[in-house]
């Protein structure tokens, strides 16, 4: 593992099924790094995969679409927003018209349904900035959709139906609304992790563990459609306001559900991004450091203003985090695998 000090950026297609407990040995596969200005580029392949079936293992599961142990800062994260990152509607009539049928359901059952705009996920890149590989960013390329059409399709009981059968995740997923979330990994000065527990009143995995976060959301920039000006500048601005968005929107959620001001929290560092296998969430994760101790910032949870979400914040250490992730989504356990990546390639430096 001396190896991983060389480490910049990992993009791999990992694949963690809980529900076949598929044990994956992971070894990074492509990265980069510059010594005496020199690019060594490394190239290590999976060694061993293992298959365990046993009962009682977790159904959830999930895929790391990519990853950066050392964390990505602001100037390395760049957006494109456009259209054709859109979700494609089905060819299958019956299956389209579900989406409105399902959300007419929901919102008899819970007329505060409120349909919201989302940033769709439609993939990443990974460039450059001056056509080497010496100094590498990640661009997310996301798009438009909406809180109706990700109930009609990824959380729809036909969810499998809008999947297609794919190696590519843009491709797989192209006809899902597939918003992404966010979530952050808070360290508190006292080496602790802050997990929440979701409420028993929330539509999705209620009473389930799960790290601070929510979404990036396109309302923030003022954006409600594509209809923004073609000019190549005010595109530009767009996605340049966009990319703020998603470090802002983290330390948002943040205040809101945990209850910590800004003032104790470090700047964000993008690790990567999970999805879970269950109906393909994707959700974009942060490393936050907090110079507030555990206690300190369970007295401030108290007074936070999202009480509706969770019900209980808990400050644990890596090795209770470990367990708590049998009762997490897919994606948030797939966000512990991300911070692990992390943990293991400082000790490293």
């Amino acid at each position: 593992m001396a190896a991983l000090t060389l480490l910049q950026f990992y993009f791999g297609r990992l694949f963690i099924r809980k529900e076949s407990c598929l044990l994956v040995k992971i070894f990074f596969e492509n990265f980069h790094r510059t010594r005496g200005g020199e690019v060594v580029k490394f190239s290590l392949k999976f060694l061993k995969m293992e298959k365990e079936e046993s009962k009682g293992c977790s159904s959830l599961g999930y895929k790391l679409l990519f990853s950066c142990p050392f964390g990505l800062s602001p100037p390395q994260l760049s957006v494109v927003f456009d259209e054709s990152y859109d979700r494609i509607p089905h060819s299958d009539g019956n299956l389209e018209n579900s989406i409105s049928e399902i959300w007419d359901q929901r919102v008899q059952k819970n007329s505060s349904l409120f349909n919201g705009k989302k940033f769709r996920y439609g993939g990443y890149s990974q460039k450059s900035r001056d056509g080497s590989s010496q100094e590498s960013y990640v661009c997310l390329h996301l798009g438009l959709t909406d809180y109706r059409t990700f109930v009609g399709t990824n959380l729809s009981p036909f969810w499998e139906k809008f999947s297609v059968a794919s190696e590519d995740d843009s491709t797989q997923c192209r006809h899902t609304s597939s918003p992404l979330g966010n979530g952050a990994i808070v360290e508190t000065s006292d080496k602790k992790i802050v997990v929440l527990q979701r409420s028993n009143n929330v539509g999705e995995f209620p009473g389930h563990f799960v790290f601070p976060g929510g979404h990036p959301e396109p309302q923030e920039v003022g954006i409600e459609t594509h209809e923004y000006s073609k000019d190549p500048k005010d595109s530009e601005l767009v996605n340049k306001r966009v990319s703020e968005e998603m470090f802002d929107s983290i330390i948002r959620e943040l205040v809101e559900e945990v209850g910590v001001p800004t003032t104790f929290l470090s700047d964000p560092l993008c690790i990567g991004i999970s999805r879970r296998v269950l109906n393909v969430r994707p959700t974009i994760f942060f490393y936050i450091k907090c110079n507030l101790e555990s206690k300190e910032i369970q007295q401030r949870y108290s007074n936070a203003q999202d009480g509706y979400e969770s019900t209980q914040l808990y400050t644990v250490s890596m090795t209770e985090l470990e367990h708590m992730t049998t009762k997490m989504p897919g994606c948030h356990q797939g966000g512990f695998a991300l911070y692990k990546l992390m943990v293991e390639a400082s000790k490293n430096i």
